[in-house]
């Protein structure tokens, strides 16, 4: 199936093209992470059943959705752009229209990432490059902190990965490298095309 079909099976509209809607050095542009790739990426990574699952960028709510479908488990999305912000909404709205029974919230904040207070049960941090990084740095301040405050594991997913994200975590904070995933035939023409994620045991 393609793009439209599967948006179409979760009753989203998530599809992005050529958007620009960036509106500063610090926030990157929209763009939709393949559900393909959500696919590849989650045969080999579970979401963790007893936390809740965030996506800092979240524009119009793909991973969300798709996450809150396959795994049933509460997620959150934090969007700074109102309009994505707005869309999102949409989404949810026509989401939930066709579900018979909602089991796990889902929570979608028009914030700025930085400002996002880490709830106690988020244990999963999904980034697609969002933001530069001295926005990552204060976002993984504020994860640091809520771990210290209320001890747990916690996983950050990061597609596509900056470089200076990866040197970031691994020269100055405890996580460490947990799992990579690879892009069938992408990952070897372009060594970015991948998930790595990072744990953070508790």
């Amino acid at each position: 199936m393609n793009e439209k079909e599967r948006d179409r099976l979760l009753h989203i509209q998530t599809r992005s093209v050529g958007e620009r809607i960036d509106q500063s050095a610090h926030y990157h542009h929209y763009e939709a992470t393949p559900y393909w790739m959500l696919d590849e990426l989650f045969k080999a990574y579970t979401v963790n059943q007893a936390g809740a699952f965030v996506d800092f960028g979240c524009g119009k709510g793909r991973v969300l959705f798709y996450v809150h479908h396959r795994f049933q488990v509460p997620v959150v999305g934090i969007e700074m752009n109102v309009q994505l912000y707005r869309e999102a909404l949409l989404n949810e709205a026509t989401y939930l229209q066709k579900k018979k029974k909602v089991s796990k919230p889902i929570r979608i904040e028009h914030e700025y990432a930085e400002s996002y207070r880490v709830a106690d049960n988020d244990s999963c941090f999904f980034l697609f490059n969002p933001f530069s990084l001295p926005i990552f740095i204060k976002v993984i301040h504020r994860i640091l902190q809520s771990v210290e405050a209320n001890n747990r594991t916690v996983d950050m997913i990061l597609y596509y990965p900056a470089e200076e994200y990866i040197d970031y975590l691994e020269m100055k904070t405890p996580f460490t490298l947990f799992k990579e995933v690879k892009m069938p035939r992408l990952s070897e023409i372009n060594a970015r095309e991948r998930f790595s994620i990072y744990r953070l045991v508790g």
